[in-house]
């Protein structure tokens, strides 16, 4: 069927699943909050008081559900208010899908009313972005941020579409998004081995925990190899929640604002295992 480049943001967005978005409109994305209020029963908006708000809120929301979080925001000083939030997201590893929307295709590059090089700009803190300016490739980029923000460490993808895009019309066929499931090939069989053996011969283990354990819901497989190798676990912000907090084995959280259990456990172990943490 044919659909208008705001149609197909908003068809993409519930082939992905996507239920709830954070966001505040302006001019050059208010095609696509058209079409968003006609899906108001199948996708809630959360209306921020600042963009900046919104991009937090994305990035909240993707660390309490698992979900990819999205946000929309215009052109200019809308998507640059983002900044700070796709920041967070990308020190983290939180999956977020940032859409922005920029001017039209004839004005960019000549310092239109608020225009600003968005890509550019979030670079240095995306794991990837696009700017769409044919609206035939739009569907096709969506489905490919939210599978970029998902695969390998997760992080913030940027979207960011001229407004003509969203206004010329294509056509457009429903796609199911394939499943992403663990990737385990960059794990070496002999690398395992001798992990094992280091642990077998170690005294004194301790395990140190990082955010990547939530991200990855290894929690339990967490829990169960610790019991195993009987060893203290303290952990770094990103990794709280991941190991329970009121086991004995815990000992509290690492570095300046940790505890001294765990600063001086971890100096005087004989081998540190790092899991979920860079």
């Amino acid at each position: 069927m044919e659909l208008t480049g705001a149609q197909i943001v908003i068809e993409c967005l519930k082939e992905q699943g996507v239920d709830t978005v954070f966001g505040y409109p302006g001019g050059a994305i208010l095609n696509v909050y058209d079409e968003l209020y006609k899906h108001r029963d199948e996708i809630t908006h959360y209306l921020t008081s600042h963009e900046q708000g919104a991009s937090h809120a994305a990035d909240g929301y993707a660390r309490a559900t698992g979900k990819v979080g999205v946000c929309f925001a215009t052109s200019g000083p809308g998507a640059t208010n983002m900044v700070t939030g796709i920041a967070t997201a990308y020190m983290d590893s939180i999956p977020v899908v940032m859409i922005t929307c920029n001017v039209g295709l004839n004005l960019l590059g000549k310092d239109s009313f608020q225009e600003v090089d968005i890509l550019g700009v979030t670079m240095p803190v995306t794991k990837y972005n696009f700017i769409v300016k044919d609206v035939t490739k739009l569907a096709d980029v969506i489905r490919r941020a939210f599978r970029i923000a998902q695969t390998g460490r997760p992080g913030p993808v940027v979207i960011d579409i001229t407004k003509n895009v969203t206004a010329t019309k294509t056509e457009y066929t429903y796609k199911k998004p394939e499943p992403i499931l663990p990737d385990a090939s960059v794990i070496d069989e002999i690398d395992v081995e001798k992990a094992v053996t280091m642990i077998a011969h170690s005294k004194r283990p301790f395990v140190f925990v990082g955010g990547g354990v939530t991200l990855a819901n290894a929690s339990e497989e967490l829990r169960r190899f610790v019991k195993k190798i009987d060893a203290p676990v303290a952990d770094s912000l990103m990794g709280k929640g991941a190991f329970d907090g009121t086991d004995d084995a815990y000992v509290g959280m690492l570095g300046m604002h940790g505890t001294k259990a765990a600063n001086y456990g971890i100096n005087q172990s004989d081998l540190i295992i790092v899991v979920g943490s860079r």
